[in-house]
């Protein structure tokens, strides 16, 4: 095999931060990194989660950067279409993407259910789900728990190691190594990276002497205001909620997200600095999730395991009470207390959040806390441009509840942390940006190219030859 026929084909991620896939092949053998679920409009969601444009039988090994579902949510799909290699990931991945990816069939199921019932009323053509919560649960079967730092190989000719990314709970930077007589073709891919000083993990890793690199560009023209800013900001807006009688809601990833603002919480009571209110996480997905957190001790920074150790724990504050039960998360609609919930999902698609939008939108003294990112054409994009009136569930409200924007949580790296990583990993003949809207991409690019550096922004199912 020569370094001349490998190849990189951009199956997913591509000028958009949904749906990250990409096809290696050297030679005849084809390696998958992720297999994420685009996120986009029904008939988008349907369409391209659906057809590939390569054949899941022929692959030989797959290796799973993190859980979230933009990155592991299609595998049970692949898995229908004949996939049946081994899936690569840290042992906290898999745990986590077994949860997220059962979680993931539960909601395909629900919506195709109220999906049917319309279009029976219309006469159209009924749809199936994606794969159902059943199909999801066998995913994780075919994973493979690899440590950090542990090299191994996936084939003759390629070899992976995985390193801390910094991202979530066990999300890892890929690193290929792949053989030719002559010499050794390195590749990395950092897609999702995540940030320094991050509570809970420990700051990326980054990998040295690539040849080429794979990396998002999420807020490439963007930078973050210090992650310190976020425990203050977080301060002020909750005060001011109470203060006024008010409850707030905190849209949030169930897996990451969530778990940090849980942290600054504790922070904050454990000084005295916000009021003692009760604090409900309305998700069953979360709780969950946040156990594994208290079992995946090792993926924490040193500061949380020594707080493990002596038995402080930052996710057991007096006031906070995890809800699984429906019946519980309709409760807090009649609840006129002041409060805090924080429920799912983080971009206000789908999930219990919808609900307490529905009855607490239209009141002055409430607040809806966002704390990440919300993409284009999702009702939590609507939010954070302030529309006056949504839609949930089909019924326009009016928004008069304050909404505050915290920036400061994003676990992805800005524009500066993406430029020293890259510094890092040179001498890199190429980087490709995926993971990111257009004009993020091109604004990072552009200032690549003024350092010297070839970046190229591939368009879905390009297919780029690496020499």
């Amino acid at each position: 095999m020569s370094s001349s026929s490998v190849k990189i084909k951009f199956l997913g991620g591509a000028r958009t931060v949904t749906g990250s896939s990409h096809l290696i092949s050297a030679g005849s053998t084809e390696i998958l990194l992720d297999a994420g679920l685009f996120q986009g409009h029904r008939d988008a969601f349907y369409k391209i989660n659906t057809t590939f444009d390569y054949n899941p039988r022929t692959i030989k090994a797959m290796v799973l950067s993190h859980a979230h579902i933009d990155h592991c949510g299609n595998i049970p799909n692949l898995i229908k279409q004949g996939l049946r290699c081994k899936i690569y990931t840290t042992s906290a991945t898999k745990d986590l993407a077994d949860l997220m990816l059962v979680d993931s069939g539960k909601i395909q199921e629900e919506d195709v259910r109220y999906v049917n019932k319309i279009n029976r009323r219309l006469n159209l053509p009924l749809r199936k789900a994606l794969y159902t919560a059943k199909e999801a649960s066998r995913a994780t079967k075919i994973f493979r728990s690899i440590s950090y730092n542990q090299r191994f190989c996936v084939a003759k000719d390629i070899c992976v190691t995985i390193v801390d990314a910094g991202h979530i709970l066990g999300s890892g930077t890929i690193i290929l190594d792949i053989k030719n007589s002559e010499k050794t073709l390195r590749l990395g891919y950092a897609v999702d990276l995540g940030r320094k000083n991050l509570p809970l993990l420990d700051n990326p890793v980054i990998p040295k002497g690539l040849d080429y690199l794979i990396l998002e560009s999420t807020y490439g023209g963007r930078l973050h205001r210090p992650i310190d800013e976020a425990q203050s900001k977080l301060r002020e807006a909750i005060s001011r909620a109470v203060k006024r009688g008010g409850k707030v809601l905190i849209p949030s990833f169930t897996l990451e997200r969530t778990q940090e603002v849980i942290y600054f919480l504790n922070e904050l009571l454990k000084e005295k600095l916000i009021p003692s209110v009760p604090i409900y996480v309305d998700s069953p997905l979360a709780t969950s999730i946040t156990d594994l957190f208290k079992y995946h001790l090792s993926f924490l920074n040193e500061k949380t395991r020594q707080a493990f150790s002596r038995g402080d724990n930052p996710f057991e504050l007096l006031n906070l009470r995890f809800i699984r039960q429906q019946q519980e998360s309709k409760a807090l609609n009649t609840d006129r207390r002041p409060m805090i919930i924080i429920a799912g999902s983080g971009m206000c698609e789908s999930g219990r959040i919808l609900h307490h939008l529905q009855n607490n939108i239209e009141d002055t003294r409430n607040m809806i806390l966002v704390v990440g990112y919300m993409a284009q054409d999702t009702l939590g994009r609507k939010l954070v441009e302030k529309d006056p009136f949504v839609k949930i569930f089909g019924v326009e409200y009016e928004l008069n509840a304050e909404v505050v924007v915290i920036n400061a949580f994003s676990g992805h790296a800005d524009q500066a942390e993406l430029l020293e990583f890259v510094s890092g990993c040179l001498p890199l003949k190429r980087i490709f940006l995926v993971h990111g809207e257009p004009e993020q991409s091109q604004i990072l690019a552009d200032i690549l190219a003024q350092r010297g550096l070839e970046a190229h922004i591939p368009d879905k199912d390009e297919e780029v030859l690496l020499n």
